[in-house]
């Protein structure tokens, strides 16, 4: 799977989590050098607080447009050290 966003691949790798339809990346396969700490955060009742990274490619930037879970709760444990996004990003095959 491959995660694309202005032209720019942010992050791939044959190891996505898919969770209610989103494909979490492993950690390592995203381009850390793209992604711009976010003080947002939102709560998911059954996977518990979700942190979030802005986007920076080329000059242009994306808010909020990556999350992650630092420490989901159990029942989405599978998802600890993945990355997923939204916001324009593309996530192909």
């Amino acid at each position: 799977m491959k995660a694309v966003w202005n032209d720019t691949v942010i992050a791939e790798s044959d190891a996505t989590v898919v969770v209610e339809g989103n494909h979490y990346f492993p950690r390592e396969s995203v381009v850390e050098e793209l992604l711009r700490p976010s003080d947002h955060t939102t709560v998911c009742g059954w996977k518990g607080t979700a942190s979030y990274f802005d986007l920076e490619v080329d000059g242009a930037r994306n808010p909020q447009a990556a999350w992650y879970y630092p420490d989901p709760k159990h029942a989405a444990a599978e998802i600890t050290g993945y990355v997923a996004f939204w916001k324009g990003v593309t996530v192909t095959d």
